[in-house]
């Protein structure tokens, strides 16, 4: 039973937490303040890996947000910010790589798997099937005497079956 309970204050309360991960920034212009959600929400976070600095609590992420707020505030644009990030921990900071000679096959590969794929279901549909069954002449001279006979008698070569089975 404290086990539920415990799980209930959790979820009630992670909204709240959640929330309150980092503390609010002062901006003059509330442009700047979108600006800041904006990056704090496409930079990585290189301690956890998985969450963008909005949302970690590392200390890292922290020092990061404080220095996007410190570049903002300076007056850096949103493009200044990016490149000082890369150019200070690489491209893994940020979750939407920059289309490079490097990053080509990870911008370019998922449509070029799917053309291809594509272009073998095509060729595959285009390829003729050879029919289920193609019947001897024997057979459908046997067919043409079977549709041609009244059908009370039983004419097919290898006799008379048992229609028990």
């Amino acid at each position: 039973m404290l086990t539920i309970v415990a799980c209930v204050l959790m979820l009630i309360t992670a909204p709240v937490s959640a929330q309150s991960v980092y503390a609010e920034r002062e901006f003059s212009d509330p442009q700047q303040k979108e600006i800041f959600d904006e990056l704090v929400a496409e930079l990585r976070c290189l301690v956890c890996q998985n969450q963008n600095i909005a949302d970690s609590n590392a200390e890292l992420a922290q020092d990061l947000r404080r220095e996007v707020h410190t570049m903002l505030v300076r007056g850096d644009s949103k493009k200044q910010i990016i490149d000082f990030m890369v150019e200070r921990y690489g491209e893994f900071v940020l979750y939407r790589p920059l289309f490079s000679a490097k990053t080509l096959v990870l911008w370019l590969g998922p449509f070029i798997f799917f053309l291809v794929g594509v272009l073998l279901i095509w060729q595959q549909a285009r390829k003729p099937r050879p029919p289920a069954f193609e019947p001897d002449e024997a057979a459908l001279t046997h067919a043409r005497e079977l549709l041609a006979s009244d059908g009370s008698k039983d004419t097919r070569p290898d006799g008379p079956r048992d229609r028990n089975l």
